[in-house]
């Protein structure tokens, strides 16, 4: 009799810290890394890795010889994101100059992320952050209004094969280093209602923009 009571009472206890164990991880304010990665990558599945900083509109039309402007829309038309045609454009009434007219192809229409701010404009996008580790976080609490400084390492999702091509990775400076492993980054988290939240997104980019270099949109 003293063992069964034993017994049951051990059963309750191991119920017991089952449950408080499984509150603690369905409690999305718990100041816990499980927390933090699901934030960070929340944020992050909405705000994905594009080519350009800003969103562009097609169809564009370019100077042949401007091979700073040339050499990214080749690679996207090598990928079959882009169709190319080339023309004359008069300067003068006795000279022209070549140009090469860039549009969207059927494929890339698809792949294309429109900006819902402005219609016509859009841009290519190949990923988005997934924290692999969180690394450290300042101290904080589970109550609303609280915030933290989370460092953390994370690698790309979610990337298609036009992005992993050597054509694109070559006129895309920042995509082959995005791709090239893991990331470190930081983020500034806030507890609300909902739970936790990014709501400062620091970016690890050193690479300068340029007509050929990706950056991570904000």
């Amino acid at each position: 009799m003293k063992a069964r009571a034993i017994r049951s009472t051990f059963h309750a206890a191991v119920l017991c810290g089952t449950v408080a164990l499984l509150a603690t991880g369905c409690n999305k304010k718990a100041d816990n890394t499980m927390n933090f990665s699901n934030a960070i990558d929340t944020y992050y599945s909405a705000h994905p890795a594009c080519l350009w900083s800003e969103s562009i509109k097609f169809p564009v039309q370019v100077d042949t010889d401007d091979t700073s402007k040339t050499t990214g829309y080749d690679a996207l038309v090598d990928q079959g994101l882009l169709v190319r045609t080339t023309a004359e454009k008069k300067k003068l009434i006795i000279a022209s100059k070549q140009v090469t007219n860039y549009d969207l192809s059927d494929n890339g229409r698809s792949a294309w992320i429109v900006d819902v701010q402005q219609p016509g404009f859009g841009n290519f996008c190949y990923g988005h952050r997934k924290v692999s580790s969180i690394d450290s976080s300042t101290p904080t609490s589970g109550d609303v209004g609280a915030t933290t400084q989370v460092a953390y390492h994370y690698k790309l999702a979610g990337v298609p094969g036009w992005a992993s091509a050597a054509e694109t990775q070559n006129a895309y400076p920042q995509v082959r280093a995005d791709l090239s492993g893991s990331g470190i980054a930081h983020a500034t988290l806030t507890n609300t209602s909902n739970g936790w939240q990014v709501t400062g997104a620091g970016s690890n980019a050193t690479t300068p923009v340029t007509p050929a270099d990706g950056r991570i949109v904000e």
